[in-house]
């Protein structure tokens, strides 16, 4: 049971070649796929050219098990997928009347009367499998033909996203030789090299299950998937090696939970030992305020933010001293830490965490370069302060800056409740 099938990404459409917008759709379907157990080895962009997608589709046909196609299931006469794909796949097109009735009811429901290329997206090669879009006029279908598995679905990310998980994820977990399951550790405060570097032994050795680690802004996660007959003997394989990363990578692991984001695991400690938060920012400029309050509630928590991007604001709203400012400066681990305690007296909040820094591209000295953040937390009176520098562009650094909070607020919170017996969580 260690066959995986292979899967090759093809994104229709030439204003993603000429970059006149993102093609998110593509990362977002290799990160399902790999979820569901699938190899990518191929991803192309065509442009809506029919000799040129002609060409790419019957070299992904030859070469993989399952190829999936996004774009190009429109009204007009560029909009050739599911032309080309039916010939490469040896099938007519039809009218399909499911899909046309839907189609004359989607304009209805607006408002709108069809034109007659409408009716075109309502054409389906024969014997397909039908899927319908719940977020527009273009329906998805898959064509399976000797073992092979030829899937479209349109172009705009939100109709291509719930038609993925409505219909094209049960399928292919259908043709799955055996049953995926993954788990996800995450991880912050460890870079990725020095993440790969600490289960180097384990990657070389992997067989069943994989391992395999994702750079994100400021974390580390580490997906351990198994392929097995059934769900209970995948998770029996994956268990091992999620119990030796939570001994290698211990409290740098802030969950194993695939929709946990640091943030909610942030707010969910807070409220979970019904505690108080606050946040005053320089560099990050509310930031780190709105990653708190996009848990939802979090309301519960969360008593003030304030943004003190001045001197003068950082003295009158949480009373950094004149005196400190003058001598150290706005960017100093004695302002951050000024600005916290100042914060959790002015709020009464019980943690309170405060950024500083030279986000850039100016304002850099040789003594405090482009990049240097102060983070200040202060859990109930005891405050931790940490000199932290950064990389890249103005928006990298704050984001990184933000992280970088969040994970101090956790780590504080953990020692905090180690000291007071309050236990881990």
């Amino acid at each position: 049971m260690d066959k995986k099938l292979t899967v090759e990404l093809i994104s229709v459409g030439t204003e993603i070649l000429m970059g006149n917008i993102i093609n998110t759709n593509a990362a977002f379907l290799a990160e399902e796929c790999v979820k569901l157990g699938l190899s990518c080895y191929y991803q192309d962009v065509v442009g809506d050219n029919r000799q040129r997608l002609t060409a790419t589709l019957k070299m992904a046909i030859d070469r993989s098990d399952i190829v999936i196609l996004g774009g190009g299931l429109g009204p007009t006469q560029d909009d050739l997928t599911k032309e080309v794909a039916a010939e490469c796949m040896g099938c007519e097109l039809v009218m399909d009347e499911e899909s046309k009735a839907a189609i004359a009811e989607y304009f209805e429901k607006i408002g709108k009367t069809p034109t007659d290329n409408n009716w075109k997206q309502a054409m389906m090669p024969v014997g397909c499998t039908v899927m319908p879009n719940h977020n527009g006029t273009a329906p998805g279908c898959i064509i399976t033909k000797n073992d092979k598995h030829v899937i479209l679905l349109p172009g705009p990310p939100e109709e291509l996203k719930l038609m993925f998980k409505e219909s094209v994820e049960p399928y292919l977990r259908s043709i799955m030789p055996g049953i995926i399951y993954s788990k996800t550790v995450k991880i912050c405060g460890i870079g990725e090299s020095k993440a790969e570097t600490m289960i180097r032994d384990l990657i070389d050795a992997q067989t069943n299950p994989t391992i395999a680690t994702y750079a994100k802004t400021g974390e580390v996660h580490i997906r351990v998937s198994a392929l097995a007959e059934d769900e209970q003997s995948a998770k029996k394989l994956t268990k091992p090696i999620v119990k030796e990363l939570k001994e290698r990578f211990d409290n740098s692991i802030y969950t194993t939970e695939e929709d946990v984001t640091l943030e909610q695991s942030v707010v969910d400690l807070i409220i979970g030992n019904e505690l108080t938060v606050g946040t005053v920012e320089s560099c990050t400029g509310g930031l780190l305020a709105a990653r708190l309050i996009n848990v939802p509630g979090v309301s519960d928590a969360f008593k003030q933010g304030f943004i003190t991007y001045s001197n003068k604001a950082k003295r009158k709203l949480v009373g950094v001293k004149k005196s400190t400012l003058e001598k150290y400066g706005a960017v100093s681990k004695q302002t951050a830490m000024e600005m916290a305690a100042g914060l959790a007296s002015v709020a009464k909040c019980d943690i309170a965490v405060a950024t500083t820094g030279i986000a850039g591209p100016d304002g850099g000295t040789a003594e405090k370069p482009v990049g240097l953040v102060y983070i200040a937390c202060s859990v109930c009176g005891r405050v931790t302060v940490k000199e932290h520098h950064f990389s890249g562009d103005r928006q990298k650094i704050r984001n990184n800056t933000v992280t970088a909070a969040l994970n101090l607020m956790r780590q504080s919170l953990l020692e905090y409740f180690s000291e007071k017996t309050f236990g881990k969580k």
